[in-house]
């Protein structure tokens, strides 16, 4: 029933966009969008969210230039739910991608279980709104040719890693050029020639080229710093030995020197995790520039992300870069370090320079934010997100009563934002009434505190929430809900 009210929905919104569509031409472009999402990038791997191991001038630039919001949250904990809950604006709870599953391969064992033909994507919408997509970076939401596939999900343009197992390797041995493979010089998986990020960077760059005299929405998954921990030589001098002691990386596993799938860590591993951040940096200050230097920054907004909190593999060390800041938790916990996240939004003579934000926003809210942006309607929309156009412009901002995140790994999770409050369930997949932990974030940023025992009235709140805002998924259960099926 879900997905036959989707299509229905989707067919009215058409009708919508090409009104609006209409309304364009006949004035001028609607305002572009370009997404940039980081792949693990910590809260305080950022200098304006307070990083002083090392320098983000070009981040610093795009938060100082507009809005740095202080109480945003990814997706998800993890890659997959998180990209999904981003282009279709639906919490865990309701979205159709709801973990990392390598279910759906090719014959080349490349892909991940795909997002269903029948979702409705912010690329689809704005895309029947005239708009030239474009992705560029990792997917991860469907293996190639695939309902999933990114250009059967609204882009005109992709280029990058579908996979995001393949996206562990910065040397792979190809991309995908929409449908075709782009082979990489000098990558076989036993030398490394060609470091994808920077060709990848380049296929962004040349898009916003072609298309600066047509709206345009290009959306940029970086692949940057996931692990493993890589860069090229040139970046790697100008941060070997400055970072000690370094935590050195031992290769485990695949015998193969550079084997794809599995991470191929450099040794010094500090190192390499600030020259990948120095050319995340650099990649985001050449976005900055390319769009003033075609004339489109004051009709172009640019948003900046991260798919979750830092991560812990490969050699990665959030503890020595204090990569958390001041929050609990890494990638895979739904404590504040594993899905709040640094985020900013650039958009000259539209948003303020240097403002700063405390509105609680996650992912969900650019769908309805991208949309508002480009004059189309979304009352019709099944999405849980509220537009966050109003706090960019400094205007009066509809707040959300809640946030919901779940995950069915690591035993599983639940969690809850309510105002200052944060309810945390773990342990969950085999007990769905398992204990709630409950923290004053206002307060207590670090959720040392547990005061649920204090505040019984809130918890029952949450508990509520859990239960409402959790639908049944046949592809990513609980334990419970496994047992119930075998039942």
């Amino acid at each position: 029933m879900k997905n036959i009210l989707l299509y229905i929905t989707f067919l009215l919104l058409l009708g919508s966009c090409e009104n609006s569509t209409k309304t364009h031409e006949e004035n001028s472009n609607p305002p572009n969008i370009i997404y940039i999402l980081a792949d693990d990038l910590g809260y305080g791997d950022v200098g304006v969210f307070g990083q002083k191991n090392f320098q983000t001038p070009n981040l610093d630039r795009l938060a100082n230039g507009g809005m740095k919001f202080l109480q945003h949250y990814s997706g998800s904990t993890v890659c997959a739910p998180s990209r999904s809950a981003l282009m279709t604006g639906q919490h865990t709870g309701h979205t159709f991608i709801r973990g990392n599953s390598e279910w759906g391969f090719t014959i080349e064992k490349e892909g991940q279980f795909p997002l269903a033909s029948e979702e409705i994507t912010i690329a689809e919408v704005l895309k029947s709104a005239g708009y030239v997509t474009g992705a560029f970076g990792k997917w991860g939401l469907g293996y190639p040719g695939s309902e999933g596939d990114p250009t059967n999900q609204g882009f005109n343009v992709f280029f990058g890693y579908n996979c995001q197992r393949v996206a562990h390797n910065y040397y792979p041995t190809h991309l995908w050029d929409n449908l075709d493979k782009a082979l990489l010089d000098g990558n076989d998986g036993k030398t490394r020639g060609t470091y994808a990020p920077s060709v990848i960077h380049q296929k962004a760059l040349s898009f916003l080229d072609d298309n600066k005299d047509k709206p345009f929405f290009m959306y940029y998954p970086n692949v940057i710093p996931h692990a493993e921990l890589a860069a090229p030589e040139t970046y790697m001098e100008k941060y070997r030995g400055k970072f000690l002691p370094e935590k050195k990386y031992v290769k485990k596993g695949s015998p193969d020197k550079y084997s794809v799938g599995g991470y191929n860590s450099q040794e010094e591993s500090h190192a390499a995790f600030v020259a990948m951040v120095h050319i995340l940096d650099e990649q985001v200050g050449q976005i900055i520039d390319k769009v003033h230097e075609l004339g489109i920054a004051e009709n172009t907004l640019i948003i900046f992300s991260s798919d979750n909190g830092p991560h812990l593999e490969g050699g990665a060390d959030p503890d020595y870069f204090d990569s958390n800041g001041p929050l609990r938790g890494y990638k895979r916990d739904l404590y504040e370090g594993g899905i709040r996240v640094p985020t900013m939004a650039y958009w000259p003579t539209q948003i303020a320079p240097g403002s700063t934000s405390d509105h609680i926003s996650a992912f969900w809210d650019f769908f309805p934010t991208a949309i508002e942006i480009a004059g189309l309607e979304k009352d019709s929309l099944d999405i849980d997100g509220i537009s966050f156009l109003p706090e960019l412009k400094g205007e009066n901002q509809q707040k959300h009563p809640y946030l919901y995140w779940e995950f069915t790994e690591r035993g599983g999770r639940q969690a809850v934002r309510m105002k200052q409050w944060k309810g945390v369930k773990m342990d969950m997949s085999k007990n769905p009434n398992a204990p709630i932990a409950l923290y004053n974030v206002d307060e207590d940023i670090e959720e040392k505190n547990d005061i649920a025992s204090q505040h019984p009235d809130i918890v029952m709140q949450i508990e509520r929430i859990m239960k409402e805002e959790h639908l049944p998924s046949e592809l990513f259960q609980f334990q419970f809900e496994k047992n119930n099926t075998d039942n």
